[in-house]
Parts: structure tokens; C-alpha cells; sequence
């Protein structure tokens, strides 16, 4: 595998971001970690980070380059602040940014498959919810979807603050209301696609600790997704909002993702 830490200038941001991308190496030389052998384009994971960290966290807290080696896929891990995967109120178009413009600027960079049936999107947290909303708003695109420990539900972070103030998300969706009302909710998101043909659906993979204080926040989304049928696989254990479950996690996603041996 190589390892790729790249500087690049977003004209949707109007500022130079940072992502860190894993990419199988194709090679008779090497020994270990080669990964599968894929004769065209590699399947892709977007793997987004946390409401406090950035592009270099999933690097430093767990094995993915490791772990990413014997599935032959690749790792886009971008940075985007706190910006909630969303175009803001107030500040940044995160949103464009992640589903349109960096996967051009990646594909431009890398030997990325374009097809929908290779590629996907997962993350922790903040993270989390963006992977969902990635799936959910670009079912066409994203074949499938992890959230870990997601922040699933906007409207109840309102009404809690252990991590980010009403204040603050304000800026990002505006009033409770309109989060409620507007295209960055994930249950108003999942009732829509819901109503597509099932084969053109994104596969959700969902998990979250017991003890963790997104708990109930994802118990709600799971009901809700449940209950319109949804392609939603349901994990949870014991653990709480830290890096040795996501560690642990990111494993079982990538054992559950969809990805083709052969392209």
C-alpha cells in the first residue's frame, strides 16, 4: 500500500484543504500488504473523520492502511473542519465539497473506480452522519454506507451540548425548524429514498456503543430506517465514544462492505 499526504486548492472553499489517501500498489516486488490484485480501477472508501479532528485522525488511532491491504481498496480521507458535511449557513460549502469536487480532484489524482457498485463512504461521529448523508442524498453514486456512533440526529443535537453548541449549529443549519425542514436532515433524507426500487438503494451498515451518548440518538435512526425498510445491518456493543471501538469497528466494515474481487 502507499500512503499519499496531498495539499490542494478547493475553489468550492476557496482555501488549500488536506486529505490523506491509501492506495494499493501494483507490483510482482512486493511482499505483504499487497493487498487484492485489481486489473483496472480500485474500489474506493471515502472514510470521513470527527466533529474535533481532521484527515490525518483514522491514520493515527487505528490500522486502516493495515486493515485496508486485504481488501485492495482505497482510502480517501479528506479534511473539513466542523462543517458538518454540509453547505453552512454560515461559513463554508462543505457539502458540494465532499459530494462533488473532491471526488473529481481525487479521481484526478488516483486510479479511482467511478462506478457506483465500487464505491462508498463511512465515518465516525460527525463522520458518521456524513457517510449516511453521502449514501442517502447520492444513492446513484455510493453503492453502500457505515456510521459509527453516528450523529444521526440533528434536531436532538440542539437540545445537548457535550460537543457542539446550538449556537454553533446555527451557523452550520440554521434554526432548529429549518434543520428540521431542510435537505441535511438524514430522516427526511431516508424517507426518500425509501422510495426507490430497493436495487437502487444504498446498503447501510450502522453501529454504535451502548454506553455512548449517541446512544439513543442512533437507536431512533435505526427505528426509523427499520421501519421503511430500509438496507440498514445493525451493530452494537458495549463501548462509548472512543478510538478503541472505532478501531475495533472499522474492521467489521470493511469485512461488510461490497467489494468486488475482480474489476
Amino acid at each position: 500500500m502507499a500512503l499519499a499526504q496531498c495539499s490542494f486548492f478547493s475553489d468550492v472553499l476557496g482555501l488549500t484543504c488536506s486529505m490523506n489517501v491509501i492506495i494499493p500498489q501494483r507490483t510482482k516486488y512486493q511482499i505483504g500488504m499487497e493487498g487484492k490484485v485489481h486489473g483496472g480501477k480500485f474500489p474506493v472508501l471515502y472514510l470521513l473523520h470527527g466533529l474535533s479532528d481532521d484527515h490525518s485522525i483514522w491514520l493515527r488511532r487505528t490500522s486502516i492502511e493495515r486493515y485496508a491491504a486485504e481488501y485492495g481498496i482505497a482510502v480517501v480521507m479528506p479534511t473539513v473542519q466542523r462543517g458538518f458535511y454540509t453547505d453552512m449557513k454560515t461559513g463554508g460549502r462543505y457539502w458540494t465539497f465532499i459530494s462533488e469536487e473532491l471526488p473529481e480532484i481525487a479521481g484526478a489524482m488516483f486510479p479511482l473506480s467511478e462506478k457506483r457498485e465500487d464505491t462508498f463512504a463511512a465515518g465516525l461521529s460527525m463522520g458518521g452522519y456524513g457517510a449516511f448523508k453521502l449514501a442517502l442524498k447520492r444513492p446513484d453514486r455510493y453503492a453502500a454506507a457505515a456510521s459509527l456512533s453516528g450523529a444521526l440526529d440533528i434536531q436532538a443535537l440542539y437540545s445537548r451540548e457535550e460537543t457542539i453548541t446550538a449556537g454553533e449549529l446555527k451557523w452550520i443549519f440554521g434554526t432548529r425548524t429549518e434543520a428540521a425542514d431542510g435537505a441535511d436532515d438524514l430522516f427526511r433524507l431516508a424517507k426518500e429514498t425509501a422510495r426507490l426500487p430497493q436495487q437502487e438503494q444504498p446498503q447501510l451498515f450502522q453501529c454504535c456503543g451502548t454506553e455512548d451518548f449517541l446512544y439513543a440518538d442512533n437507536q431512533s435512526f435505526r427505528a426509523h430506517a427499520d421501519g421503511l425498510g430500509l438496507r440498514l445491518h445493525y451493530e452494537e456493543s458495549p463501548g462509548t465514544h472512543e478510538w478503541g471501538y472505532w478501531d475495533a469497528q472499522i474492521q467489521r466494515v470493511l469485512q461488510w462492505l461490497p467489494i468486488r474481487t475482480s474489476q
